[in-house]
């Protein structure tokens, strides 16, 4: 399927008037900020073409999209978003770039791990931090994972939905300052003491914050999250020549070094 999606794509650059685009418009999941700004930046230094890139919300970005901001390649932390754009025939075919998983990102001092997880995720006493649902494919794959834990222990579905603090991904997601990131400030600040969100962004938070610790999901409740890239209709060529480019290896060996699954890889 993969391999049909990405031939789509050639012959879709094939089929593109030919100017050369002053540079390519990305959109793309916050969580895959610090691989697709190096991925963009090997693009740029090997086909000469700037990447702008606008990261945030998936849900949001798609919605901007829908509305007519200028958007050329579309990287989604869902397949959903960017389906729902080529559903409309607003994108071209939708293929998955990228896989993550959820992990419990834990503040320094939180007696915590795998088996005791969902006791301490349910213990009133623990400020449990998520992204928010629907804007933010994060808050949806959590809300996944409270649906399972409620199928373990009836009635943490709503325990866990009541107690949740949607601290991003929303409107009044805090402003980050540059060198940080918003799990890793969010949990030194106290605002979190576990914070349910993609193993990625986890690891990058714990090389900010001493002390932090990642916590894998246990088995009955692993959440995995399948990453979807498009490109707008009536994009530039350029804006196809990048999506080809992480499509391919050297593209996916970035994903890969900064924690994310990545499927076009050999194995």
């Amino acid at each position: 399927m993969l391999r049909h999606v990405a031939t789509a794509i050639v012959v879709a650059t094939m089929t593109m008037p030919a100017n050369a685009a002053d540079s390519v418009q990305l959109y793309a999941a916050g969580s895959l900020r610090s691989a697709l700004t190096e991925v963009a930046a090997a693009f740029e230094a090997t086909a000469g073409v700037k990447v702008q890139a606008k990261f945030g919300a998936s849900g949001t970005l798609k919605d901007e999209i829908a509305g007519g901001a200028r958007a050329d390649v579309f990287a989604s932390a869902n397949m959903e978003h960017p389906q729902a754009l080529a559903s409309a025939r607003k994108s071209g075919p939708v293929v998955l770039f990228a896989r993550n998983r959820l992990c419990a990102l834990a503040r320094p001092g939180v007696a915590v791990e795998t088996a005791t997880l969902l006791d301490r995720m349910l213990d009133p006493t623990i400020k449990l931090g998520t992204s928010t649902p629907r804007a933010d494919p994060s808050g949806d794959y959590a809300w996944e994972v409270f649906r399972k834990a409620d199928k373990l222990r009836p009635g943490a579905f709503a325990a866990l939905e009541r107690k949740a603090l949607k601290l991003v991904g929303g409107p009044d997601a805090p402003t980050v300052p540059p060198g940080r990131t918003v799990y890793g400030m969010l949990i030194a600040d106290g605002k979190a003491d576990l914070f349910l969100t993609y193993c990625t962004n986890a690891a990058e938070a714990k090389r900010e914050v001493g002390g932090a610790q990642i916590v894998a999901l246990p088995e009955e409740l692993a959440v995995g999250a399948d990453y979807g890239l498009t490109v707008i209709a009536q994009a530039p060529p350029d804006a196809y020549r990048f999506a080809m480019y992480i499509l391919s290896t050297d593209g996916q060996r970035v994903l890969s070094k900064h924690g994310f699954a990545a499927p076009t890889l050999a194995p």
